[in-house]
């Protein structure tokens, strides 16, 4: 075997299906935080005493300061090298960081006087964030040593997508049917038993994560190991200026994403199923109908993606969300509304439900696929200047979606109030208008089509298709070839070789 040869069939290391399934509980393992941070407000405001008003202000202010943090745990984690590898030890103390001020927040608040509770709240809301955010960006920094094999950088998706089904639809059946159930209200019961809940399963998916990864937290899976350039902060605006693939991406996934924030608005969900169908229970029984399909798109979409790459599966992806909105969309102004109900069970409501299907496992697909995808983007930073930056990537991407996603209420309230719903939103007491069929139509499927139709433009000027990311693999394999040659030559006769510098020219 020639070593040309050698290099091309070396160029992949793989990892095993387990270590795939139980690193996608990292994700879980933050996302668990993050559906019991929903319940804060009727802690803080019902229990602890703040104000509505206070709360609402702070929590929004907590999201810039969410944004703020990420390209600083980014670079960190670049810079970051300890004996127990790069993204182990951030994961950890994330995780404990996350525990610490969760339980504090939950059970310290309200004990403490009036004038503290507020800067209290502040202060321990901080530190949260910083744990979630030193947690959720080695999510996807860490997926480039996971594997780098684009038969496999899929399966994270499909791990993904039923770990956080299961999480969300499941924890919403166990907090309404039993907690809520259980203790008659949010007491302080409820949020001792399910904040145990939360931080033992959240320790034990980390724990989990970590055992997957150990294997691969090592320096040879670092981008060109110690040849790479020296990360520094001012890095960050090279990268977002050069680095085409990463723009195209954060552009794409961040409107993916904001079309799943807009449908899964409450606002939305009433005009949608309260006014429009006239039966908003029905937001709660599709959505349960619609999970078999979700996680089918999603396995269709992992298999496809492992034969044909990341970039076709989203773009095919966000097509299917496309036809299946735009088609229900014409069928609500050509036939009555009541006609697609459970009630008036027939071929409408079959045809409803099943596009509607695709369009929910089309927005469930689109945020997990992309994951991987960053690796792609951090591997093709490293073929073209040699610097291994996936936190700063990652970071960027975070930075970027998070700020996307938080117009969704605003979009919704925007709509509303241009149809007269200035002081307050529309409830399921009110009477179906023109104008209410059409923006709660706008919100549950013509938003999603428009983010959709953004995502597959920006994917015509993403370059990382699946043959584009097999020869920069082949070509990051030779590289580090060539310098682990040059390193054993310039040990053994103290000489220079070819692939010293691993430094590439623009």
């Amino acid at each position: 075997m020639s070593a040309e040869e050698k290099v091309y069939t070396g160029k992949y290391h793989s990892a095993k299906m387990w270590q795939i399934a139980f690193f996608a509980l990292n994700n879980t393992a933050t996302n668990i935080y993050l559906f019991a941070m929903g319940f804060v407000t009727y802690y803080a405001t019902g229990i602890a005493g703040l104000s509505v008003l206070i709360v609402s202000t702070v929590l929004t202010a907590m999201r810039a300061f969410d944004a703020v943090t990420d390209p600083i745990i980014g670079f960190i984690v670049d810079r970051t090298e300890t004996r127990f590898g790069k993204f182990r030890p951030i994961m950890v103390l994330g995780n404990i960081v996350l525990a610490v001020s969760f339980l504090l927040m939950f059970t310290l608040t309200h004990e403490l006087p009036l004038a503290a509770q507020l800067p209290f709240f502040v202060l321990i809301h901080a530190i949260y964030i910083l744990g979630y955010t030193m947690q959720t960006t080695m999510t996807r920094a860490a997926q480039t040593v996971l594997t780098n094999n684009p038969k496999q950088r899929p399966l994270f998706t499909i791990f993904d997508s039923v770990y956080n089904i299961l999480l969300f639809t499941g924890g919403q059946l166990f907090v309404a049917a039993y907690l809520v159930e259980k203790y008659g209200d949010f007491t302080l019961g409820f949020f001792a038993e399910l904040n145990t809940i939360v931080v033992t399963a959240s320790a034990i998916f980390t724990v989990l994560a970590v055992i997957a990864i150990r294997s691969k937290d090592q320096k040879e899976f670092f981008g060109l190991s110690d040849f790479a350039p020296k990360v520094r902060f001012r890095d960050y605006w090279p990268i977002l200026k050069n680095n085409r693939p990463i723009r195209m991406l954060v552009l794409a996934a961040s409107t993916d994403k904001l079309a799943g924030q807009v449908m899964q608005q409450q606002v939305a969900q009433v005009m949608f199923f309260g006014i429009i169908l006239g039966n908003f229970a029905l937001s709660g029984t599709v959505s349960m109908i619609a999970i078999a399909p979700s996680l089918l798109i999603t396995y269709l979409g992992v298999m496809y993606a492992r034969k044909r790459g990341l970039k076709r599966t989203l773009v095919a992806a966000s097509w299917a969300g496309v036809i299946a909105f735009t088609t229900l969309f014409v069928l609500f102004y050509l036939f009555d509304p009541q006609e697609f109900t459970l009630a008036e069970f027939g071929v409408l409501t079959v045809v409803f439900l099943a596009l509607y299907s695709v369009g929910r496992g089309v927005s469930t697909l689109g945020p997990s696929i992309v994951i991987p995808m960053i690796a792609d983007v951090a591997d093709y930073e490293t073929y073209r200047t040699g610097r291994y930056v996936p936190g700063m990537l990652g970071a960027l991407f975070s930075l970027v979606d998070k700020a996307v996603s938080s117009l969704a209420p605003a979009i919704v309230g925007g709509l509303v109030a241009v149809i007269g719903f200035r002081d307050e939103f529309p409830t399921v007491d009110d009477t179906l208008t023109d104008g209410l069929l059409f923006v709660g139509l706008l919100a549950i499927l013509g938003i999603p089509v428009l983010m959709w139709l953004v995502s597959i433009i920006a994917m015509k000027f993403y370059e990382l298709d699946s043959e584009r990311m097999e020869e920069i693999q082949a070509e990051i394999a030779k590289t580090k070839e060539e310098i682990l040659e040059g390193k054993e030559r310039r040990e053994k006769y103290g000489t220079s070789v070819k692939g010293e510098d691993p430094e590439k020219k623009e």
